[in-house]
């Protein structure tokens, strides 16, 4: 197939750029890293693609999104000129993703912990999602519906806490591996450390994605394990597999975001078995 990738130097881009070229697909990337913007493309190019997938997006971890809102919201633009490109490109067949952040932050509280399923969001009263992030996905996926009322059949992702070897260390895993590798001790741990994250290896999140694709599943659909993992548990496991035991230090002043984001995976079960497990993907980290 002939694909358009948005956002393909970037974490995930890169990624399901080497997937889909793999299998023997046909990809033209943009990413704002290589000089490409995607929103001069959406609003300028009539260039038909028999799958477009849409990754570019502003975001850079819990820092950013606290502290540059009005950056972050720079998706709303982005998205809504995607969704214009499409229909007037007669693209038809298009993956949107979105986030777990669009969830409200309300069943994502203390105590016991809410597995978040699809049907948790409601477009006709959604509740509040996470800050700019989860606003724009949120708004996002609803315009999702409009580009399908158009003819585009749209795959809408919302993937959890995606990691890698190669992630950027603005993220809490790579943050973590790189203290283990350099054996920090006390080791910082932002918030209280009893918050929990639903934990996915990106070959796992680019496996499910393109079965998402194979399968024309619409979704939306929850990327994830379902496992709930505190972030005391985290630095545990990383730093046991580093081959120490240091002493945790939370800092209690940093950006936390919600306490519990953990998935029910039962609809993405149905189409994609996950098979990196943390413990492996933390093995793995630490021996790149």
């Amino acid at each position: 197939m002939r694909v358009l990738l948005t956002g393909a130097s970037g974490f995930v881009g890169r990624h399901l750029h080497a997937a889909l070229e793999a299998r023997g697909d046909h990809v033209t990337g943009i990413d704002l890293a290589d000089g490409h913007d995607a929103l001069d493309f959406f609003r300028n190019s009539d260039r038909r693609f028999d799958l477009a997938i849409h990754c570019a997006a502003i975001v850079g971890g819990r820092a950013s999104i606290d502290g540059s809102p009005l950056g972050v919201a720079t998706n709303l633009a982005l998205d809504a000129w995607y969704m214009r490109w499409l229909v007037r490109a007669s693209v038809p067949r298009a993956v949107y993703f979105s986030s777990s952040a669009a969830y409200p932050v309300a069943l994502q509280q203390p105590g016991e912990i809410h597995q978040l399923a699809e049907a948790d969001i409601n477009y006709a009263q959604p509740g509040r999602p996470d800050a700019t992030y989860g606003l724009a996905k949120l708004a996002g996926e609803q315009l999702c519906h409009y580009a399908a009322a158009e003819g585009v059949q749209m795959t809408i992702l919302r993937p959890f806490s995606g990691y890698g070897e190669d992630q950027a260390d603005c993220y809490p895993f790579p943050a973590f591996i790189q203290r283990a590798k350099t054996r920090q001790d006390p080791f910082e741990i932002w918030g209280s450390g009893d918050s929990t994250r639903d934990w996915i290896h990106i070959s796992d999140l680019v496996g499910a994605t393109i079965e998402a694709v194979e399968w024309g599943i619409s979704g939306p659909l929850n990327l994830g394990w379902g496992r709930a993992t505190s972030f005391n548990e985290l630095a545990q496991l990383v730093t046991q597999t580093a081959g120490y035991t240091p002493q945790l230090k939370h800092l209690s002043a940093a950006p936390q975001g919600v306490h519990h984001r953990v998935s029910d995976p039962a609809r993405m079960l149905n189409v994609y078995q996950p098979r990196i497990t943390l413990e492996e993907g933390i093995e793995r980290a630490l021996n790149t």
